[in-house]
């Protein structure tokens, strides 16, 4: 049987494995000092030598530990790559491809170098794999390209294979694209835990060149992105025009699916439990745990788009919004799809649901102040349906379609 995880993969997963170990027990020991240092401090002077004994010989056991279990993580994954020879890479396979992604969407930012192999890149995605931007290669990899786009980008711990999921009351929108309206359908995979900001820059350098190598001349650009996705589109767009690119005057119509314009209320409650945590010595050492490892999920909590929002300020310790409102992209039209469980807006389980993109979010608007500048009537609010139906319901392909028709007439 081929193992679903290349060398490198096996043993960066090892690595990555003996690091959590040694995080945790750094956690732990940390919790302990906090303890110790309340016990010890009644005593003060008299119990200095005890202090210093049990300090010494905690520290040495914490210290022996932290280091075989890291050792240990490094040595299973030499033995595993040697037992179990070449593999297919993770994301060959779309169970591994969501494994990397959830990995990505929490420590994403934090893959350094002996940890690459699980970095996520962004890329455009086909039949499982990265598809280089190269004419030759995107003319294999798309061989009925038209001079239409369709663009679709993920959102949090999500994959290119989101936009596809089998089922009965499942749509896939890049095949209702291609059929209906003649759009190429190309989906992008990215590594979701960096800032959105980053991501942003890297997506603008993706569209300028994937429009230069698309094997026809390109026409329209059409945007689509789920949840996060759509934040990273408005930064793109944002970072394109900032650069003079071409691509971002071929982009006619830009949807977005649940993304929180205004920020996410439970990544923000994540932030504000985190922050409380740190405030306490016993509780600190959890902070990380609690409020979103990842420059990614905390930029959520407000909406951040730009390096600017976030730029100079600790998120783990500031709970204050510094979202800039960012223009949406001049000459293309623009709306906003949300969803919600039940039709009542006061109801209970509604509320609770709305937690991950309130409507109120997804549509840019707090109390009166419409703070995206959505046209009136551009967009849809989708009852009976929860947040991730928003990748490939009926209803939802049935309001995009008519937006559709709307920005056409």
């Amino acid at each position: 049987m081929e193992v679903l995880m290349t060398p490198a993969e096996l043993q960066a997963a090892a690595r990555l494995g003996g690091y959590a170990f040694a995080g945790l027990v750094t956690r732990i020991e940390r919790v302990h000092q906090a303890i110790a240092r309340r016990a010890f401090s009644p005593v003060r002077l008299a119990g200095a030598p005890a202090r210093l004994m049990h300090d010494t010989i905690s520290r040495g056991v914490y210290l022996a530990v932290r280091g075989a279990g890291s050792a240990a993580g490094a040595c299973s994954g030499q033995a595993a790559a040697l037992l179990l020879g070449p593999g297919l890479p993770a994301a060959a396979a779309p169970g591994g491809n969501l494994a990397l992604a959830a990995l990505n969407a929490i420590a994403g930012d934090r893959l350094g170098p002996d940890l690459a192999p699980l970095a996520i890149r962004m890329a455009v995605r086909a039949g499982g794999r990265d598809v280089d931007l190269t004419t030759p290669a995107l003319a294999a990899a798309f061989p009925c390209a038209t001079p239409r786009l369709a663009v679709f980008v993920h959102g949090l711990a999500e994959t290119d294979n989101s936009w596809d999921q089998r089922g009965d009351q499942r749509v896939c929108y890049g095949r209702e694209l291609e059929a209906a309206c003649g759009y190429s359908a190309v989906y992008v995979r990215y590594n979701s835990g960096r800032h959105l900001s980053d991501n942003g820059q890297d997506l603008a350098v993706l569209l300028e060149q994937l429009t230069a190598a698309w094997p026809e001349q390109v026409d329209e650009i059409l945007l689509v992105g789920h949840s996060m996705g759509g934040l990273v589109i408005r930064s793109a767009c944002h970072y394109g025009q900032q650069s003079s690119a071409a691509w971002p005057q071929l982009v006619r119509r830009v949807f977005y699916l649940g993304s929180p314009h205004l920020g996410a209320p439970l990544a923000r409650a994540a932030g504000l439990a985190g922050w409380a945590m740190s405030q306490f010595p016993e509780t600190r050492p959890f902070v990380t745990m609690v409020n979103g490892s990842s420059s990614g999920i905390k930029d959520l909590r407000h909406g951040y788009l730009l390096r600017g929002d976030w730029d100079g300020c600790d998120q783990d310790s500031c709970p204050r919004d510094h979202r800039r409102d960012a223009p949406l992209l001049a000459g293309a039209d623009h709306h906003a799809i949300s969803a919600t469980v039940t039709g009542d807006p006061g109801s209970p389980i509604g509320a609770v649901i709305g937690l991950l993109v309130p409507p109120a979010s997804a549509h840019g608007r707090r109390g009166r102040h419409q703070h995206i500048p959505f046209r009136a009537g551009s967009g849809s609010r989708l009852d009976g349906m929860h947040h991730f139906d928003l990748l490939g319901h009926p209803g939802a392909w049935e309001a995009i379609r008519g937006l559709l028709g709307q920005a056409a007439s």
